[in-house]
């Protein structure tokens, strides 16, 4: 494995041909002490390309989806361009988008490994950006979503009336937001309308690899009602105990179309692995959804087979698109 130090000249490339950095620009890199030695490697890959850059190390977050300090969410709205590699992530959150509303290009890299930047930074987003855009167009137009899998899943979804998403990897218009690695489309289910269950048997935000130990999740009206497996299941249950009902909402529904991601026990990867479809519980007001809770924690399936009104768009984990 490379050295992150080695590293510097991808990240500047990918810094400029994805988020379109250029000279001059004001570039804000939000990091904390986990995840210090990849926000100085972004940091300066854009102090290589001209920026303005600037670094502040936040003090880790206690879950995914909490918020900031407002003085760091206030510069994130002055900058043109935000990076935010810190442990727990800062995707869904409002101050994240209400930066980009004032026109910052983000990416998140929420709990980023060193093999996973690596491997991102190969990645061909133009061809992921092509997927992920006709994928989410599919998820625009349909009505109900279907996911089942090998191990168990079967659960039902309707996304009438909501926006599919895709997360390209290139945000170089003002406004835009990508994870990075980047490679998904997704959707926020309508609330009160999951029934099923679904099974995780690849990872989990907060339960790391699930191959050898799956948590089955039992839905009922929109709601999980139930969650059963071993150490990786106990450790969910108290994850969100703290934030009541509004964490066992099922948030959202994605497809990973990143050919070069890897299952790696670190949602930020596995979530875009080609041909994997996630499930996730909890916060998904910033991406067209009613819920807001500091939590969002995503489930990997892997080998799924995806039904939009009927009609098959994966089908054991290949895209028959």
């Amino acid at each position: 494995m490379k050295d992150l130090t080695d590293l510097r000249a991808d990240a500047a490339r990918i810094l400029a041909t994805c988020l379109g950095v250029k000279q001059g620009e004001e570039v804000l890199v939000v990091t904390d002490e986990p995840l210090r030695p990849v926000g100085e490697l972004l940091w300066q890959a854009a102090k290589d390309l001209g920026a303005e850059a600037a670094i502040v190390e936040i003090m880790p977050r206690a879950s995914h989806g909490a918020e900031p300090p407002a003085m760091v969410a206030e510069a994130m709205k002055k900058a043109a361009v935000v990076l935010a590699p810190t442990s727990k992530s800062l995707s869904h959150t409002a101050a994240r988008k209400e930066a980009n509303q004032a026109g910052a290009r983000i990416y998140t890299l929420p709990g980023i490994l060193p093999e996973t930047l690596v491997r991102a930074l190969q990645g061909n987003y133009e061809r992921i950006a092509e997927v992920s855009n006709k994928l989410a167009e599919i998820l625009t137009k349909g009505k109900t979503a279907r996911v089942t899998t090998p191990a168990g899943t079967d659960i039902t979804l309707s996304i009438a009336g909501r926006t599919g998403h895709p997360d390209t990897g290139l945000v170089n218009k003002p406004g835009l937001f990508s994870n990075f690695p980047a490679g998904e489309a997704f959707i926020a289910p309508v609330e009160g309308t999951a029934n099923g269950k679904f099974v995780v048997d690849g990872s989990m935000s907060g339960a790391g690899i699930l191959t050898n130990d799956p948590i089955t999740f039992i839905v009922k009206d929109g709601f999980v009602t139930d969650i059963t497996g071993g150490e990786g299941a106990r450790r969910i249950v108290e994850i969100i105990k703290p934030f009541g009902q509004p964490a066992r909402n099922i948030a959202e529904l994605g497809i990973g179309t990143n050919d070069q991601a890897e299952l790696c026990g670190s949602p930020l990867e596995d979530e875009k692995v080609l041909g994997t479809a996630h499930i996730a519980i909890g916060d998904n007001k910033t991406f067209g959804g009613n819920t807001s809770v500091p939590s969002h924690l995503d489930g990997i399936m892997l080998k799924a087979t995806i039904e939009i009104d009927g009609q098959v768009i994966m089908q054991d984990g290949k895209l028959m698109i």
